[in-house]
């Protein structure tokens, strides 16, 4: 959100022209006491905002150095993608490659793929409610996990920009536990789910998001071939995403699907669990899908009193193997940040955010070419 003169991130810039908003809704998860979420309901913003460099920053080593950043939300993101491989002088910057494009972006002769490790993750939100499928016995979460290929979805769904994940902690983040992910195994995931007793002829109830559409749909053909069951996947269509986002946080009805694909990001790669793990397994967390575990409420409690950085980093791998060893969710992949970036532009990336404090242009970029001005 960029809707007043700032600085605006960590400080190196302050808005200059036009604005980028967000509109929430609460959705309230306990009343007392109470804890509650905001869902974004709308994302109004100008066809074009213009920050310019912060020449008060208290840290000017660090940056900003470019003069002035021009953010175009009048171009959709196809045709950015085609400007910024095809000319110099209309888009610097592409956020949010989807790796379907990763190959163009390589091809290109004006653009290069930026590959960054970003606090992202996908997991299959676990539907512990459920009082008619086996979803609270620790062996049945084991066997959705080892039904996944987890090699091949990295691959194919994400044309190798992610990593697997074994827990929620990406491998490259503050806490990770170092655990393997959940080797794919289907025999020993049949034999699993067969012992927890899975009703004959009930159909496993698949949910996801339209931008986890692909990811959705390996896992659908992975459970399928891996358990011998019937999927039925659903496709939350984005015009309905506002209401299934408060039907999963506030908890009053049951919820409609056995697992969930969902994706979520973290805001620092030091400390997960603030963010992730209490998101997803907490008493007051908003995705959570199951009742509160004990176990995992004291380790987190101990994790928030902490003021020791090194014992703080040993309690959050414990609680990610924690989770990982209960098998809380389908764990999947931590997808990459993929940027298209003009061959003239140095650009460093972060883990948490998008952030151009460090970004630079060489002496050959088109806005140091005689003088011209041009749009950026």
């Amino acid at each position: 959100m960029i809707d007043a003169p700032g600085p605006w991130g960590s400080g190196p810039f302050v808005l200059a022209e036009g604005y980028s908003s967000l509109e929430n809704e609460m959705a309230i998860i306990d009343a007392d006491p109470l804890a509650c979420v905001w869902l974004d309901a709308n994302q109004p913003r100008t066809d074009r905002l213009v920050l310019e460099a912060n020449t008060d920053h208290w840290n000017m080593e660090r940056g900003p150095r470019l003069e002035r950043v021009v953010f175009r939300n009048d171009v959709s993101p196809d045709k950015a993608l085609e400007l910024v491989c095809t000319t110099e002088g209309e888009i610097d910057i592409v956020t949010e490659v989807d790796p379907s494009d990763a190959r163009k972006v390589q091809d290109s002769e004006h653009a290069r793929l930026e590959a960054v490790d970003a606090m992202r993750i996908v997991t299959g939100v676990i539907n512990r409610f459920a009082d008619d499928v086996p979803l609270r016995d620790a062996n049945a979460r084991r066997a959705l996990n080892m039904a996944v290929d987890s090699d091949r979805l990295v691959r194919e769904a994400f044309a190798g920009y992610a990593h697997a994940l074994s827990g929620l902690t990406p491998p490259y983040a503050g806490g990770f536990s170092g655990a393997e992910p959940y080797p794919h195994d289907a025999e020993e995931a049949r034999r699993l789910m067969s012992e927890a007793g899975w009703p004959e002829g009930r159909a496993l109830r698949l949910a996801a998001t339209s931008d986890v559409e692909p990811v959705a749909n390996m896992l659908a053909e992975d459970f399928r071939n891996a358990l011998g069951l019937e999927v039925d996947l659903t496709l939350i269509p984005d015009e309905e995403l506002l209401a299934a986002q408060h039907a999963l946080v506030e908890k009053v009805m049951a919820l409609p699907f056995d697992v969930l694909v969902h994706a979520w990001i973290d805001l620092n790669s030091d400390s997960p669990p603030a963010f992730i793990h209490g998101s997803y397994f907490a008493a007051d967390g908003p995705f959570r899908a199951g009742p509160p575990v004990p176990a995992f409420e004291e380790l987190l409690g101990r994790f928030a009193a902490e003021i020791d950085a090194e014992r703080q980093a040993g309690l959050a791998a414990q609680i990610d193997r924690f989770v990982y060893d209960e098998a809380l969710s389908v764990f999947l992949a931590a997808p990459q940040a993929l940027y298209a970036v003009n061959r003239h532009v140095n650009f460093v990336g972060h883990a948490a955010t998008f952030e151009l404090a460090e970004t630079e242009v060489t002496e050959e970029h088109w806005s140091r070419q005689n003088g011209q001005e041009r749009r950026r």
